[in-house]
């Protein structure tokens, strides 16, 4: 599974996923399988039901479970209550889904990642934290994705660059961490090898499509007023907004080396995953 001579968990001890619908648990669940491990794949809308908001779905998740990957809820209320109660259910490991830059934006980068990195931290386990830079997978999965169909991204986040990360390496990542020792108490920062600016970005998934692709430059209000014109809800609007408003600090700028500190291996370059995703027919 990885490049590095590391000790194994046993493939029997039971992996619960998180999220397992989402851009990660859902790459992350028959990656474990294929390696021969046991896993438990929870959502709401998945093999197994687990809502944050349901608390009678928490016991049945967590029986007989021995590592854990963490995506936390929207908001960061249930997530205290969860760990402890993982805890005294027998989990040992927790894997953490986070954020890079969420010790500098905690409370409007997803609060849920800073409290999350927060109780596990503070909980007699072995832990691990991953803190990935954008998704390069944002551009056809998420909302970019519609409006690059369209052959237009307006976006309030100015020419910073930034090192998008393929999701494949997050998730390969996150397996070695579910399944090898030597990584308790660490916090991996994790991006793609090579920084580039949204616009740069567009015209490398513009070349690689095919498809007339051009970026825009907007200022936050003009985002919030295009997305809540397009129903989404103001509240989410304004938090996107702030989320890329705030790249142009250039905080998360630089690539690191948690993918090679972990694999032992380059992360994927953000031209494989257009070409990728060009030939998979993602913006046809």
């Amino acid at each position: 599974m990885t490049a590095n001579p590391k000790k194994q968990t046993q493939p029997d001890a039971l992996i619960l996923v998180l999220g397992a619908t989402g851009k990660t648990g859902r790459r992350l669940v028959p990656l474990l399988r294929d390696a021969g491990h046991t896993v438990r794949a929870a959502s709401r809308s998945g093999e197994t039901r687990f809502d944050w908001n349901d608390r009678s779905t928490w016991a049945p998740v967590l029986e007989g479970v021995s590592a854990l990957y963490l995506v936390g809820p929207p908001e960061p209320e249930p997530i205290a209550d969860f760990v402890d109660t993982a805890v005294a259910a027998g989990v040992r490991r927790f894997v953490v889904l986070s954020g890079r830059g969420v010790e500098v934006f905690k409370d409007s980068f997803e609060p849920s990642m800073a409290e999350a990195e927060r109780v596990v931290r503070a909980a007699d386990v072995d832990w691990t934290v991953i803190r990935p830079n954008n998704f390069s997978q944002n551009f056809d999965e998420d909302i970019f994705a519609t409006a690059l169909l369209e052959g237009r991204l307006a976006l309030p986040v100015g020419d910073v660059p930034e090192p998008f990360i393929d999701v494949k390496d997050i998730v390969e990542v996150a397996a070695a961490l579910l399944t090898e020792e030597g990584h308790t108490g660490r916090t991996y920062e994790l991006s793609g090898p090579r920084a580039l600016s949204f616009p740069d970005a567009v015209a490398e998934l513009a070349e690689a499509s095919g498809r007339p692709m051009r970026f825009e430059h907007i200022t936050p209000e003009a985002y919030v007023a295009e997305l809540t014109a397009a129903d989404v809800p103001a509240d989410i609007a304004r938090a996107l907004a702030d989320v890329l408003d705030w790249l142009k600090t250039g905080y998360n700028a630089a690539p690191v080396t948690g993918v090679r500190d972990v694999l032992g291996r380059e992360p994927r370059d953000f031209s494989v995953y257009a070409t990728a995703a060009a030939a998979s027919g993602a913006w046809n």
